[in-house]
């Protein structure tokens, strides 16, 4: 048995813990593993690499004390989808087409029998697509946003959350001590989960999130009524996927395979704010920090699990599925059903209830 280990989208911390588990897992059954470089380009694109070498050898040596470290030893990528590929003619023009055959007749050439793709919705749509053509594969969900679907939770989420988490403890100093308001905007894209769990693990006074559509008014009255009551300062964290009543998303571009670069909302949130409250009002933007850095222990454990039940499904015999955690155990779900619908916070779960309960305004 010889199998491909592909990471695609952005990175995540514990993917590294997966490539492990997935590599010593599959040499403690005596197969040969080897290593996609950036999603699949390594494959398609062998030229682009020195001596032509877009596939890594994974065994015990690749693969020691990488369990730590963050993003990715094999690279990622999340542009050039092979079964929506971007050709540019002549005339300046772009055309996409469908490279999916010719992708799985490359791992044929290479004699690798099954893939363990690990990625998030766009990854694992190119895994399902790849596995209608008859390739062998088996999906491992992976985003710090937290949102796919059929899965309790997505390595990657935990660690995101809590390095967003004490950067605002961060932003509390500056804010307490110079009576400001301060917006942070964090990632998500269009789920609020990492907004609202790191916002409420903060003590934050609002949290804007996709799922609410959110008015100004609300929170400046929130604003108001703490300087009325002696604290002039508040922390309001907003998800780059937010929107107001009746508004748009924050898009700072759009890419040629119509992916939304989302971003901005913190600085409109903030600006509107100190219009409204006539309070000076700053914004952070976290970025791309919360998902770098050394994964939890938490994402760690996750990520062994899953590569390693990547392994076992093969060895079963099975293909065409996606490693899920449901409450606390590894199963196995169709990748179908797992592609395509989105995880968003229900507005009437627990912890949005407990959010109000706490006098977190929400923004509705």
């Amino acid at each position: 048995m010889r199998i491909a280990l592909s990471t695609g989208g952005g990175d995540a911390p514990g993917l590294n813990a997966v490539i492990r588990s997935a590599t010593l897992a599959a040499i403690r059954r005596g197969w040969e593993v080897v290593g996609i470089r950036d999603g699949f380009n390594g494959l398609m694109f062998p030229d682009h690499y020195p001596l032509g070498n877009g596939m890594v050898t994974l065994d015990y040596e690749a693969v020691r004390g990488i369990a730590h470290r963050g993003g990715t030893i094999l690279g990622s990528t999340n542009r050039g989808n092979p079964c929506h590929f971007p050709v540019r003619q002549d005339d300046g023009t772009i055309v996409y087409e469908d490279r999916t055959d010719h992708l799985v007749a490359l791992f044929r050439e290479a004699g690798i029998d099954a893939l363990v793709s690990i990625g998030g919705d766009g990854s694992l749509t190119i895994a399902d697509r790849m596995h209608q053509a008859g390739m062998r594969v088996i999906g491992v969900p992976k985003t710090i946003d937290n949102d796919l679907d059929r899965t309790s939770v997505t390595f990657g989420f935990d660690t995101a959350v809590s390095i967003a988490t004490e950067l605002i403890d961060r932003v509390f100093t500056t804010a307490t001590s110079h009576s400001r308001v301060f917006v942070v905007e964090v990632m998500g894209r269009y789920a609020g989960w990492i907004a609202l769990h790191a916002g409420m693990a903060a003590g934050v006074h609002a949290i804007l999130i996709p799922e609410i559509p959110f008015s100004l008014e609300p929170v400046a009255e929130m604003i108001r009524h703490r300087e009325r009551a002696g604290s002039p300062y508040a922390v309001i964290v907003v998800a780059e996927g937010a929107a107001p009543s009746g508004g748009q998303r924050a898009v700072m571009s759009t890419s040629v395979d119509a992916a939304e670069r989302l971003g901005g909302i913190g600085e409109q949130v903030a600006r509107k704010l100190t219009e409204l409250t006539g309070h000076e009002t700053r914004t952070t933007v976290l970025g791309h920090v919360v998902r770098g850095g050394t994964p939890s222990a938490q994402d760690r454990l996750l990520g062994n699990r899953f590569g390693a039940a990547a392994v076992r499904a093969l060895a079963d015999g099975q293909e065409g599925v996606m490693v899920a955690l449901h409450d606390t155990e590894v199963e196995y779900v169709p990748l179908v059903e797992a592609i395509g619908r989105l995880r968003t916070v229900p507005i009437d779960s627990d912890i949005v209830e407990t959010a109000r309960d706490l006098g977190i305004c929400l923004g509705d």
